[in-house]
């Protein structure tokens, strides 16, 4: 008998997300009856232990008999149990230095390291991921921002939503001007964005048509990659080459800062690459967005105005590119007003768990638990028997503090 352990969230402040939702649970036990799930009691989950109870889940203080421990954020180095095999998001992969001290913990304790974020098919797509509800929830709060901003409408906070369905009945009460709105990006991020500007009846439109039409309606854009780059040398856009040499490449972004009024940013960005505009643009009398949703929060990254990150409880700030300073947020020109929440799924933890879980029980858990014939659990595992595995052995002087 195997025993899943979903951990007690223990990071400050706490997530409310969970791997399984009391009913996924039940899934798990009628489709591996080798398999018993225990639940450590926590008064912070969005679902409550009584959830869990009443569909027949063993509630526990203590975890230390599961073979396998499972969280959602990184476990404090002090709660982890020697020996025993983890799953959750560790942020070590970039070498973040702030938890330089929680891999070490892993090697010293000789933990079997799983990381969600590292767990990908053959051709390196990810299998696990909160992305979608990230772009759900970003571009909701666009549009609240946005709404607030201009004195147009008021909705409810996304985190006040019970669920994605509630979200969506919200946004029935957007009514926006004829304003132009921009979503950079292709992956789950943008594609979660436009779930919401669909079901907010705002219509997507071409990029020709964004920069040369007039529209009686708000209409939204989606900027892939080659929407807004050019090669430096006149050359034709070549996907591939772009994601091996951006520095090939230069933004064109600027012609549709001209004509739009929201910003939401949702694709991915290497920092080798061209960002989308600078801070003196900000500045040039024809530079018209004045709301910036950074979904992705990189900061100091693509969007110079993301200077840093917001909150759930102090969602948006001012930004004055004239001075790169912070400033309150709705005031007018030079300012923008910018929402850069990072963890944006937690203000819909109860859907985005469901949608996590299946993911997690449809791909990840046979492997898991029995035949990982084609490699995803070994290429998500970071580290096992108090050393690094060989594909993050590019870690260790990250480990050794160098």
């Amino acid at each position: 008998m195997i025993k899943i352990g979903l951990i007690r969230e223990g990071k400050t402040p706490p997530d409310k997300r969970v791997p399984f939702t009391p009913q996924q649970v039940v899934e798990i036990l009628q489709r591996f009856p080798n398999v018993s799930v225990h639940c450590q009691r926590s008064s912070i989950r969005c679902f409550e232990d009584a959830e869990y109870q009443q569909l027949g889940v063993q509630l526990e203080d203590n975890l230390q008999d599961c073979d396998v421990l499972m969280g959602i954020k990184e476990v404090p180095a002090d709660q982890l149990i020697p020996g025993k095999t983890y799953l959750f998001f560790s942020h070590t992969i970039k070498k973040q230095p702030y938890n330089r001290k929680l891999l070490q913990a892993v090697l010293a304790k000789k933990i079997r390291l799983i990381d969600y974020e590292a767990l990908k098919d053959v051709q390196g797509n990810r299998q696990v991921a909160f992305g979608r509800y990230a772009g759900i929830v970003g571009a909701y709060n666009g549009l609240w921002t946005y709404g607030l901003s201009h004195e147009l409408f008021e909705l409810r906070r996304a985190h006040e939503c019970f669920d994605i369905n509630d979200l969506k009945l919200e946004l029935r009460k957007v009514h926006l001007p004829f304003i132009k709105i921009i979503l950079t990006g292709s992956g789950r991020v943008a594609k979660g964005a436009m779930e919401t500007l669909d079901s907010a009846g705002i219509r997507k439109v071409s990029a020709e048509d964004f920069l040369h039409r007039k529209f009686h309606e708000p209409v939204y854009v989606q900027l892939g990659s080659p929407d807004y780059h050019r090669k430096k040398d006149g050359g034709i856009f070549n996907r591939e080459e772009f994601h091996k040499f951006p520095e090939r490449y230069e933004s064109t972004f600027l012609e549709f800062a001209k004509v739009a009024d929201l910003l939401l940013a949702g694709a991915f960005w290497n920092p080798r690459s061209p960002v989308l505009f600078h801070r003196e643009d900000m500045l040039k009398p024809d530079f018209k967005i004045n709301t910036i949703a950074d979904i992705t929060c990189d900061i100091r990254g693509s969007v110079p105005s993301t200077i840093r990150a917001s909150s759930i409880a102090e969602p948006v700030y001012g930004y004055n590119p004239e001075t790169d300073q912070e400033t309150a947020p709705f005031m007018r020109s030079p300012n923008v007003t910018v929402m850069a929440i990072d963890n944006l799924p937690c203000e819909l933890p109860r859907s985005a768990s469901e949608e996590f879980g299946h993911d997690l029980i449809d791909k990840i858990l046979f492997p898991l638990l029995s035949n990982d014939i084609e490699g995803v659990v070994e290429r998500g595992t970071i580290a096992r028997d108090g050393q690094l595995t060989p594909a993050f052995a590019y870690l260790q002087d990250y480990v050794d503090g160098k």
